[in-house]
């Protein structure tokens, strides 16, 4: 694996951009949607985008289908999906702003659930940075008032479930390529989505073809360069860059949708942040004095 750190944050950023218009323009759909249509049109033209590359790339689609994993892998694929799902509805409840900020305490998530499920071990200065973004997050719900709501729950169920999908990713990598794993990504979801279709299913209306392709573009061509960055540069390194998603998401809910970010959710997602960015930076280290040994 390539190891450009420049070349690597930049299509870092550039993914986060990507994502977060493609949050906002699935927003702006799902307020007059079906969101499980809108999701299934998102994955049949990833699938489309997979059948294509197979057609011209050198490797053949067995090859590349290949794992030793393959219940792991489509699970992955559900789970997103039904994330996906989760995270476009949350939009139409709580915005843009208020479901990224909740959002962002995923990494502190990954942080404590790859200690069982992966086998890592933290010091207690990770232990303390995972609490404090917890604490953070409950800043930006503030318990006892009636900031707390369905989309908020929501919002946390969306976090987790993501989480967990980045944990079965970190697992599968240890013996599938990062090709493989985007691909069985894409036909998890694929057909987790169509088989939902059949059961809820509503017309998307003429008017809004643009936007749904221009939906499904971001969709296939944020996660092709989520891959080739993650190709190109170390996780742990690009990692603290994809809170610009936050960044850019806020200024798309204020700018656009006339949305407002007040104190409270500015401190909170400022713990959660640092929070997230120190149990990265440790985790950096610590593979930086593994590397050396």
């Amino acid at each position: 694996m390539q190891n450009n750190v420049s070349l690597g944050i930049s299509l870092m950023v550039v993914t986060t951009f990507m994502f977060s218009t493609m949050d906002g323009v699935s927003k702006y759909l799902a307020e007059t949607n079906n969101v499980f249509t809108l999701v299934t049109f998102r994955y049949w033209f990833i699938a489309l985008i997979i059948i294509i590359s197979c057609i011209f790339i050198k490797n053949s689609f067995a090859t590349i289908i290949k794992t030793k994993q393959p219940y792991v892998q489509f699970s992955r694929g559900l789970i997103l999906s039904l994330n996906n799902c989760l995270v476009v509805y949350t939009f139409t409840l709580l915005g843009l702003v208020e479901t990224h900020a909740i959002i962002a305490c995923y990494p502190l998530i990954v942080a404590g659930l790859s200690v069982p499920f992966l086998g890592e071990k933290f010091g207690w200065r990770r232990w303390t940075a995972i609490l404090t973004g917890f604490i953070g997050v409950l800043i930006i719900l503030r318990p006892g008032s009636s900031v707390i709501s369905e989309g908020s729950i929501f919002a946390i169920i969306g976090a987790v479930m993501f989480a967990v999908y980045l944990i079965l990713t970190r697992y599968v990598s240890r013996l599938d390529t990062a090709v493989t794993s985007f691909f069985w990504t894409g036909i998890g979801g694929t057909v987790t989505m169509t088989v939902i279709s059949f059961f809820i299913w509503e017309p998307i209306p003429q008017k809004d073809f643009l936007w749904l392709l221009t939906m499904c573009i971001l969709s296939s061509g944020s996660h092709f360069l989520m891959v080739k960055t993650l190709q190109i540069a170390e996780a742990s390194v690009i990692q603290p860059f994809s809170y610009l998603q936050l960044v850019f998401g806020s200024i798309i809910g204020v700018m656009i949708f006339s949305e407002s970010i007040d104190f409270m959710i500015i401190v909170g997602v400022t713990i959660v942040i640092g929070s997230g960015l120190f149990t990265t930076w440790r985790e950096h280290k610590k593979k930086m004095m593994s590397s050396k040994k």
